[in-house]
C-alpha cells in the first residue's frame, strides 16, 4: 500500500539564504503542517509544486531565538505572586516575537516558599502560536545560591540544603514544569540535589556562587551542564584558581560532556574583552541570554522587583541607591548584534548561540533550534545587519516589520 501523501499547505520560501549545518547558503526553504520539509521528497516522491511561494527579499532564514533566562518584560514580573501569571506569560510571549524569540524559559528569582507555591502551578508550558512564543519550562534561579554572590536576589530568602533534594520539593512545591534550576555548587548536599534533578530531566546550572574550579568540576561530574550568566555573580578568574570560569577549559570534565554557559551580551553586564575571551575559548558552549526584567520595553523609572526597588537609568537596571545590576533591559536581537560587533564572530555563531546552543542545552534539537528537516518550523527572517524582519511559528507568520514586503504567490498564480 502506498504511503499517504501529506495534505497540508506546502509553502516554498524563495530568494533567501538558509542557516543550516553551521553555515549560511543560498537555497529554498520548504514548510508544511508546521514542520520543515525535505524538498527532495517533495520532488521525487510527491512530484507536486508548492501551494504558496514566498519571495523573502534575499533575507537570511535562521531558527527562532530561544531565551532560557527571562525574568519578565513589558511591565510583567514573573516573580510577582500578586500578578495574573498566565496573562503575563502571554503578554511577554507576544511582545518578544518582534525580537525574534520563538521560545523562552520564564525565570523566577529567589523568593519565599509561599510565592513559589502561588506562582509555579500557574506557569504551564505551552507551544508557540499566533498569540506568541512558546514556554519551554521554568528557570528557577535561587533560592539555593550564595549570599556573597546574591546580586539582586533578596538575601533574606536565600537558603542552603538542610535535607537535600527534599528541600526543593518543600520550597518550590512542585517541579512539574521546571526546565532549569540554578544552584551554588559549593552548598552542602548539592551533589544529591544535582543528581536527582538531572535524573528527572531538569537541567542544572551553577551560578550565583563562590565555588572554586574543583567544586565546579565536581558539579559537572554529577550532571550540571550550564553556567548561569558567566562572569556575573561569581568569583572572577584568578591564575591560581580560575573558579567557575575555568570550566570552559577544564580537562577534568566527562569527555562526552559539553559545558554550556550563559552570556548577557547587552553592553552593560559583560565587557567586550570578556565576551571575546569566552568566544575564543569555548564557542560551542556559548548561550546568549537576556536576563531581562520587567522594565524591558518600558520607560525609565523605578520598578518593584522581588520586593526591592529597581531604577532604570539609560540602559542599566540597578537596585535603587546602589551600583548593583538587577538584570537587564536588553532584547535578544540586540544582544545578538552586540555580540557580533564585540567579537567579530560572524553571523553564524551569533545566531546559533541564541538558537541551536540553548536547544542543545535543553536537549530539544529534535524540535527546536535548527532548520533540520522534520523539526518545528519556528524561524525568523533577518537582513545582513541581523535585524529581525519577520517571525514565524509552526510555519505561520506571527510578526512582520512594518514596510517589509513579503510577496506571496499561490499555485493558481504561478
Amino acid at each position: 500500500m502506498a504511503a499517504a501523501v501529506p495534505s497540508g499547505r506546502l509553502t516554498q520560501f524563495r530568494n533567501c539564504r538558509v542557516l543550516r549545518n553551521n553555515q549560511i547558503y543560498r537555497d529554498d526553504f520548504w514548510v508544511r503542517d508546521g514542520k520543515i520539509v525535505n524538498p527532495e521528497k517533495v520532488f521525487f516522491d510527491e512530484r507536486i509544486p508548492a501551494d504558496v511561494q514566498v519571495d523573502c527579499q534575499d533575507s537570511i532564514i535562521a531558527p527562532g531565538f530561544i531565551d532560557v533566562q527571562l525574568n519578565g518584560a513589558f511591565g510583567v514580573n514573573f516573580s510577582d505572586e500578586k500578578a495574573d501569571i498566565l496573562a503575563g506569560l502571554y503578554k511577554v510571549a507576544e511582545g518578544v516575537l518582534e525580537h525574534g524569540v520563538t521560545s523562552f524559559c520564564p525565570t523566577v528569582v529567589t523568593s519565599p516558599p509561599e510565592i513559589y507555591h502561588t506562582i509555579l502551578p500557574q506557569m504551564k508550558k505551552f507551544p508557540g502560536s499566533s498569540k506568541g512564543a512558546g514556554v519551554l519550562g521554568i528557570h528557577l534561579e535561587g533560592p539555593f545560591i550564595s549570599r556573597e554572590k546574591k546580586g539582586a536576589h533578596p538575601e533574606v530568602y536565600i537558603l542552603g540544603f538542610k535535607n537535600g533534594f527534599q528541600d526543593l520539593l518543600d520550597i518550590y512545591g512542585s517541579l512539574d514544569n521546571v526546565a532549569i534550576i540554578t544552584v551554588a555548587p559549593e552548598l552542602e548536599r548539592s551533589e544529591e540535589v544535582i543528581r536527582e534533578c538531572v535524573s528527572r530531566g531538569i537541567t542544572v546550572s551553577v551560578g550565583h556562587s563562590m565555588a572554586n574550579l574543583v567544586q565546579g568540576e565536581e558539579a559537572v561530574g554529577h550532571g550540571a551542564s550550564f553556567i548561569t550568566h558567566l562572569f556575573n555573580a561569581m568569583l572572577p578568574f584568578h591564575h591560581r584558581d580560575p573558579h567557575l570560569v575555568g570550566l570552559l577549559t577544564s580537562e577534568r570534565l566527562p569527555h562526552e560532556k559539553t559545558i554550556f554557559y550563559g552570556l548577557i551580551s547587552d553592553g552593560i553586564h559583560t565587557h567586550p574583552a570578556a565576551l571575546r575571551i569566552a568566544h575564543r575559548v569555548h564557542p560551542k558552549g556559548l548561550v546568549l541570554v537576556t536576563d531581562a526584567m520587567q522594565a524591558m520595553g518600558m520607560p525609565e523609572g523605578t520598578y518593584n522587583f522581588v520586593q526591592q526597588s529597581v531604577e532604570i537609568k539609560g540602559r542599566r537596571a540597578l537596585l535603587a541607591g546602589t551600583n548593583t545590576l538587577a538584570g537587564s533591559i536588553a532584547r535578544m536581537d540586540v544582544c545578538v548584534r552586540h555580540f557580533v560587533k564585540a567579537t567579530s564572530c560572524g553571523p553564524v555563531l551569533a545566531l546559533e548561540a541564541a538558537s541551536l546552543h540553548p536547544a542543545q542545552l535543553l536537549g530539544i534539537t529534535d524540535q527546536k533550534g535548527t532548520l533540520d528537516f522534520g523539526t518545528d518550523a519556528d524561524f525568523i527572517l533577518l537582513n545582513d545587519a541581523l535585524e529581525v524582519k519577520a517571525t514565524y511559528i509552526a510555519g505561520e507568520q506571527v510578526w512582520k516589520q512594518a514596510g517589509f514586503d513579503l510577496r506571496e504567490t499561490t499555485r493558481t498564480q504561478q
